[in-house]
């Protein structure tokens, strides 16, 4: 095994191990949470070991929890006994077979099956004064002792659980459909010609940091003159879980200083690049889920629409049209179309 990640309790008693972190939604089935737990009877004085694994909706800052608020809701939630063993365990997986030579006769197989239902990990992107974890949905593995799995009124020390911070993640698919195309056709106030403006993208989907080629064509029938041509990309995240809350971030705004005289036409591709570098000071940006600090990306269209946080991406151009002359610019009026964009990380080789 490359590498194995371990936590282990304040009190030496119990450690988890994982093979790894990243766990792979396939749409219609979701790679299954297999890892092991290490137990060294001597400290339970006759507890009983569990372990869960939970997602959750983090929803506010650390702060809240010193102040006796929760700042946590768990959306689903499953939990095993580990020791002493009840009933019987599915077959071994390769992975848990590894882990099981490193823990000796003390190590104990787990299993959990992910509903293919709920969401992918995903963050919302702090403001850089804010401290502590960030609000979003995570996925954690906790190993623990305690008398009975989930009673409210036995309180579990810290000393006694170790956990994991996992990611429930997607790929892009095998195939990639060709990409949308949108027009429109405007006429101005004392005149009956048109500005024509189509635009469109190659293929639907791109892969985080590949440039995005945008064609444009106008045909400006007009007296009147466009000035420039603008592109953004929208981020638009809706949150389903304590509440319906849905809002839009611009995560990319150029400008081209194109000019496209009247009765004159212009084709032309212009190409733009979407990248979290540039969007490290937006706040509530929906990024990939993190472990630790480490870097991410702008998080993936959502494909699955269930619940949770859902994520969507278009693509805007718009063309600045100006009467021209000394109040051109007084008098500019706007033309533009929308396109929908998809945003996703491609499927490694071994997955």
């Amino acid at each position: 095994m490359a590498k194995i990640y371990k936590k282990t309790s304040g009190n030496g008693s119990i450690a988890l191990y994982l093979g790894k972190r990243d766990f792979v939604d396939h749409v219609e089935t979701v790679d299954i949470v297999d890892g092991v737990v290490k137990v060294d009877p001597a400290e339970l004085e006759g507890r009983k070991v569990w372990v869960y694994l939970a997602c959750s909706f983090r929803y506010g800052s650390d702060d809240l929890d010193l102040i006796g608020m929760n700042y946590r809701k768990d959306i689903w939630i499953k939990r095993q006994q580990i020791y002493p063993v009840v009933g019987t365990k599915p077959a071994n997986t390769p992975m848990q077979e590894a882990l099981l030579k490193k823990c000796e006769d003390q190590g104990h197989a787990f299993t959990f099956n992910i509903d293919n239902n709920l969401p992918c990990s995903v963050g919302l992107q702090p403001a850089p004064e804010d401290v502590g974890k960030a609000c979003g949905v995570d996925y954690e593995v906790k190993a623990y002792i305690a008398n009975e799995a989930d009673d409210p009124d036995e309180k579990i020390n810290k000393k006694d659980t170790c956990r994991l911070i996992i990611r429930k993640i997607q790929f892009a698919p095998g195939t990639i459909p060709a990409g949308p195309q949108a027009d429109i056709s405007k006429n101005f106030m004392m005149s009956d010609k048109l500005v024509h403006l189509e635009a469109s993208i190659e293929k639907e989907l791109y892969f985080h940091g590949d440039p995005i080629p945008v064609k444009v064509k106008i045909n400006n029938e007009t007296a009147k003159v466009v000035k420039k041509i603008k592109i953004t990309i929208d981020q638009t995240t809706e949150v389903l879980l304590y509440q319906t809350d849905k809002y839009t971030k611009t995560v990319l705004n150029e400008e081209f200083a194109e000019e496209v005289k009247g009765e004159s036409t212009l084709e032309k591709t212009f190409t733009v690049i979407p990248l979290l570098s540039n969007n490290k000071e937006k706040r509530g940006l929906a990024v990939d889920g993190r472990l630790k600090d480490e870097d991410t990306n702008l998080t993936y269209t959502t494909v699955q629409k269930f619940g949770g946080i859902l994520v969507d991406y278009k693509i805007k151009v718009n063309l600045l049209v100006s009467s021209g002359g000394l109040l051109g610019g007084l008098t500019a009026s706007d033309v533009g179309v929308e396109l929908p964009l998809v945003l996703m990380s491609p499927k490694p080789a071994d997955v």
